[in-house]
This record gives C-alpha cells, sequence and structure tokens, in this order.
C-alpha cells in the first residue's frame, strides 16, 4: 500500500543518491525503509533517519579517505619524486624517488645524513596556484622549481593538483 510522502527536497536528493548508490530505485528504496518499521509508523521519519544515516556513513568514508595517511600513501606508491605542500609552502611529507633526487643533485658532507638547510622556491607564487586548482581543479597547475642547499641549486618542473584533504590545504606535487 502506498502512502503520500511529504519530504523536503535535501531528503528527496539524498534518496536519489542512496538509491544510485544501491542501484534500485527511489520506490524500492522506500519499500526497504517502510519494511523495517513498524506496521503504523511514520514512514516519512524513517525516511528521514534513513537519509542522515546514510549521509553520516558517507562521510565517515570519506573523512578515512581525505587524510594525511592517504596522501602519504599515494605519494609512496608514485614512482616520481613528489612531494605534498602546504599553504604556508612548508613541504609536510614526500616519497623516497623525491629523497634521491635531493641526494643525487645537492649531496650533503659525509657527516650530514639530513639536509637541514634545503630551501624550495616555485615560479609561481602558491596562493597561486590554489586559486588557479580552485577555479579549475581537474587541471594541474604546471610551475617551475628551485631546491637549493648552500651554493648548489636544482632546478626543475613540477606538476601541482590540490590534495584530497579538507586541512591543511595542500597540494601534491610530482617532479617531471
Amino acid at each position: 500500500m502506498r502512502r503520500g510522502i511529504r519530504l523536503e527536497r535535501a531528503f528527496w536528493i539524498s534518496l536519489k543518491r542512496m538509491a544510485e548508490s544501491r542501484k534500485c530505485t527511489i520506490g524500492m528504496l522506500i519499500d526497504e525503509i517502510a519494511g523495517t518499521q513498524a506496521q503504523n509508523g511514520n514512514l516519512t521519519s524513517a525516511i528521514r533517519v534513513a537519509c542522515i544515516r546514510g549521509q553520516a556513513e558517507q562521510n565517515v568514508t570519506l573523512s578515512k579517505l581525505a587524510s594525511i595517511r592517504t596522501i602519504n600513501a599515494i605519494l609512496v606508491a608514485c614512482p616520481s619524486p613528489a612531494f605534498a605542500l602546504t599553504s604556508s609552502k612548508k613541504i609536510l611529507t614526500f616519497n623516497v624517488p623525491f629523497q634521491q633526487l635531493v641526494k643525487r643533485q645537492l649531496p650533503s658532507g659525509p657527516n650530514d645524513d639530513a639536509r637541514h638547510d634545503l630551501k624550495l622556491a616555485l615560479d609561481l607564487n602558491v596562493a597561486d596556484i590554489f586559486a588557479r586548482l580552485d577555479l579549475d581543479g581537474d587541471t594541474p597547475v604546471t610551475s617551475g622549481f628551485a631546491i637549493g642547499a648552500g651554493e648548489r641549486q636544482y632546478r626543475g618542473q613540477l606538476s601541482a593538483v590540490r590534495a584530497p584533504v579538507i586541512e591543511p590545504k595542500l597540494l601534491i606535487a610530482f617532479v617531471f
């Protein structure tokens, strides 16, 4: 038996997305929700609760994906030199090929395992790169860069994309 359902637009949109992700119709989804409640329960209320639960589950999944751990996994999987750069121009993390590039191009002294005097400069302003990516996130931004230590310097090109995290604001830069 069909009943009239009055829902706000946001809940209809949520139902549509849930049905699409389950590869069923909205009607089939509503029948499923109706089957889980008492015979004389409020179907509209049950639909709202199901929509909110669905959104909460999706938020948990997206939070796991949008993390620094995911950025590290992307960098580790990348065979070319790559690093994550904050909006304040700090390299947050990098992969082994990037570390090898720095060691090869800017060797340190025999008693110094880590380079603490490294400087990174991009040909484009970091704020401008973020602005370009905010306008067209589907197109990577290409920039020249220089890494220097003491008197030595290495110049190259990189392609930057916005990292899939909310905070901190990050770029993933792939060196080519």
